[in-house]
């Protein structure tokens, strides 16, 4: 149970960097997009190329410090499930924030409330903590050697 703690505890840490590094990146680019593109535009094209830096970043990381290599694995089918895997959260990341957008634009009250930047804030938190259980779930299942 202190192993699974530990690994627990990386996990969040590599997913906290990965996660500043993706939002940094789709906030500013939803930032700069929201005056030529639509909103829902804009926040598919921000968080696409967010959350795939931020999957480079984070399969170097966590197969170096979180999850135990299966050996007999080799490292391109490792990437290659790793980015499958991803590509699986990618798309729950976009659906959420199209999701939470479309509910934003029905809103008269969230319109009020929120401006478009914090609002897409508030939606890539919401996403990010969906996809943060998928992943270590799914991670953890295809990726790690059993012991």
């Amino acid at each position: 149970m202190k192993k699974l703690f530990a690994q627990i505890i990386k996990f969040g840490f590599v997913g906290g960097l990965c996660f500043l590094i993706d939002f940094v990146i789709s906030t500013a680019l939803f930032h700069i997009l929201i005056n030529t593109l639509s909103r829902n535009q804009a926040t598919a094209v921000g968080g696409f190329f967010g959350f795939t830096i931020s999957v480079i970043v984070n399969y170097i990381l966590s197969m170096k410090f979180v999850f135990a290599r299966k050996e007999d694995m080799s490292r391109k089918k490792e990437f290659v499930l790793f980015l499958i895997l991803s590509v699986i959260g990618l798309g729950i990341n976009e659906v959420i924030l199209l999701i939470c957008s479309t509910i934003y634009d029905n809103s008269a009250f969230l319109t009020s409330v929120f401006g478009d930047t914090t609002w897409f804030a508030v939606s890539k938190v919401i996403a990010t903590a969906i996809v943060m259980v998928y992943n270590f779930i799914t991670r953890k299942i295809f990726l790690e050697q059993k012991a």
